[in-house]
């Protein structure tokens, strides 16, 4: 069933956005509403997307109304979707939709939006009034995919327009209340995400963060790790026995995690969902690339520097390293990581 939270009402274009499936993906996604804000100040923004996203969403200023459309991963849905789209009938006079699925143009097409835009995919004639071809040569990022759909098909094609960097809000209050729960000291401290949805190619290995863990902890830092429930043993493996690391996989929501991530001081990240949030919260991230390409989904932000070794066989952008040796990053030794923290530590107490 699809619910909604409203914030208030507004003048001007109402427009729905059809939400990504990824926290990472989420996360970009609010580069485009923050060009439809700054486009069309006096609009509507309204995002639609899978319930467990609101919380992200609730943290981007630009969103007026969520919209959560619950549909189990591999079903359809008819019922669902059919009801989301009774709900909106009437309400928006134009929806852009991310995904290049099929079901994800269906419900703004069974709400009657007038306009409908997106890229061409898996068979989506009808269901979109505008249709735009992917050009992946001047497209060449996923978050200026996002940001396309929101400009005009000629600016689109130009490529050459800005891109704002996603900015989620901090809750204060929150944040306090989590690091008493938790039992975290006030600083400083380093948060590390393991995890990695996608698959074990876009994961260092464990003994490299423990390594690193261990390293920092002499120092007298605090080493957080974070990540979901499936994270929950990886984060056991990196804390067992060190005084002043705290496995945190599977305690905290995704809005508790905005904030755990806002009071580091750095992170250490695969590239993840938690990548592009840690990115948006404006912490110094030291990100982790094996089978992925930081050309594609860099982290949007300043405030990062990129860890690959480029070596032959990557980026592969598969799951599981097909030749059985993930070398990419296996061979980027924690020492690497652990100067790039000294050297910003020491930039920053200079400053």
């Amino acid at each position: 069933m699809a619910e909604s939270a409203s914030r208030g009402e507004t003048s001007g274009e109402r427009i729905l956005v059809v939400g990504p499936s990824w926290v990472g993906d989420m996360v970009m996604a609010q580069s485009l509403l923050m060009t439809l804000r700054d486009r069309h100040p006096g609009c509507t923004l309204a995002v639609m997307a899978p319930g467990w996203s609101l919380p992200i969403l609730e943290r981007m200023p630009e969103v007026d109304e969520t919209i959560a459309l619950d549909v189990a991963h591999g079903q359809f849905g008819w019922s669902v979707r059919r009801e989301a789209a009774r709900g909106l009938r009437g309400r928006f006079d134009r929806a852009i939709v991310l995904p290049r699925s099929w079901k994800s143009a269906l419900v703004p097409f069974l709400a009657g939006i007038p306009r409908r835009v997106g890229f061409h995919g898996e068979q989506r004639f009808g269901l979109l009034t505008e249709r735009r071809r992917l050009d992946k040569s001047v497209l060449d990022q996923t978050v200026k995919r996002f940001v396309s759909l929101g400009l005009s098909a000629e600016e689109s094609a130009r490529g050459n327009f800005a891109i704002p960097q996603p900015r989620l809000m901090v809750n204060a209050s929150n944040q306090a209340a989590l690091r008493e729960r938790l039992g975290l000291a006030a600083s400083p401290a380093i948060g590390m995400m393991p995890g990695a949805e996608y698959g074990p190619a876009k994961q260092w290995p464990l003994e490299h963060f423990r390594s690193l863990a261990e390293a920092l902890i002499a120092e007298g830092v605090e080493v957080r790790v974070l990540g979901g429930p499936k994270d929950v043993e990886a984060g056991e493996t990196i804390v067992d026995g060190l005084m002043g690391a705290h496995n945190l996989c599977g305690k905290t929501r995704l809005a508790d995690a905005v904030d755990l991530l806002a009071d580091c001081e750095q992170v250490v990240t695969n590239d993840s969902g938690l990548m592009h949030v840690a990115a948006a919260v404006g912490i110094r991230v030291q990100a982790l690339y094996g089978s992925s390409s930081p050309a594609y989904t860099p982290p949007l932000t300043d405030n990062a520097e990129i860890h690959y070794l480029a070596v032959e066989c990557s980026p592969c952008f598969e799951r599981t390293c097909p030749l059985g040796h993930t070398r990419c990053l296996v061979e980027m030794a924690p020492e690497r990581v652990h100067r790039a923290i000294h050297a910003w530590r020491t930039t920053i107490a200079r400053s």
